[in-house]
């Protein structure tokens, strides 16, 4: 039965509740949040707990993944539910570090993600985002000091992101990958969700139907990229979006090839104030039938 939450705002006090149970050879999973948890997170949270004898979980809203123009002073807040909901959860430390905490004097990003990798999809259209996303991770992953961490693939190109920072930085920390939690219509969870009016609730679904509907040319011998991302673009404009992207990738964020079996289906778009973004994986089964 796991202790009473233990909840820290400083790095000192965080490293004296790990240690002894590093000392007594328990491993610790990390679950970085920005608060504001809803069921996608406190499932990140169970997947945590089975992969280690404790878990522990931050929250902090990150300025250096914002933009100039982006919701940073807006992004919801909820530190007091949040902290009951992971009590309730069986976390055994919030970690809730200042601004100051983590950054110094210095409130920039250290890291710079490779192009190929940060500068696509969401960081085409938010520069510097994935250098902020890195650079925060870096410094919770050293306070922490983590034998593995759990993010959620609805933000793929992060976890992509975090593999690297891990390989970069030869971190003995395992990186886990948990499903995308959807709401009963397929709406992914996001914290930006409340955002959402109740008539933009109703359309905010064709976002994952979309992809489906990709994903389902795909399985049928579509190979027209292109033509697939265009068609799925103009359905969600036609339905009061605004897209930033639509695009088919294979798993690993590169250009695919027509001969390939797994691909991945991206999409950001703003449905009035919140820009959601989802994905879907693609697996092509050998009896799929060619579609010209």
């Amino acid at each position: 039965m796991n202790n009473a939450l233990v909840q820290v705002h400083d790095i000192a006090s965080l490293q004296a509740a790990c240690q002894p149970w590093r000392d007594a050879g328990e491993r610790i999973v990390f679950v970085p949040t920005m608060g504001n948890l809803h069921e996608g997170h406190l499932q990140l949270v169970d997947l945590a707990k089975q992969h280690g004898e404790r878990c522990v979980v931050s929250i902090f809203v990150n300025p250096t993944q914002f933009g100039p123009n982006e919701d940073f002073d807006a992004y919801p807040r909820s530190q007091e539910k949040d902290v009951q909901l992971l009590a309730a959860r069986g976390v055994d430390l919030v970690f809730v570090p200042s601004v100051e905490t983590l950054y110094g004097n210095s409130v920039s990003s250290d890291l710079h993600v490779p192009d190929e990798l940060g500068n696509k999809l969401c960081g085409a259209n938010r520069p510097g985002h994935f250098d902020g996303v890195a650079t925060v991770v870096a410094k919770l992953f050293d306070a922490v000091k983590p034998t593995a961490a759990v993010f959620g693939s609805k933000d793929y190109q992060q976890v992509q992101v975090i593999r690297w920072l891990v390989s970069h930085l030869s971190l003995p920390i395992k990186i886990i990958a948990a499903p995308t939690v959807r709401e009963a219509d397929g709406l992914a969870m996001s914290s930006r969700n409340q955002y959402l009016t109740n008539n933009s609730r109703q359309q905010a679904s064709r976002l994952y139907q979309v992809l489906s509907s990709v994903a389902d040319e795909l399985q049928h011998g579509r190979r027209d990229f292109s033509a697939l991302e265009a068609q799925a673009i103009t359905v969600l404009n036609k339905t009061g979006w605004q897209v930033d992207y639509v695009h088919i990738l294979s798993p690993e964020l590169l250009t695919p090839h027509e001969k390939d079996r797994h691909f991945m289906i991206f999409a950001a778009a703003y449905l009035g104030v919140p820009r959601l973004i989802d994905n879907l994986k693609c697996t092509i089964s050998p009896q799929s039938k060619n579609r010209k």
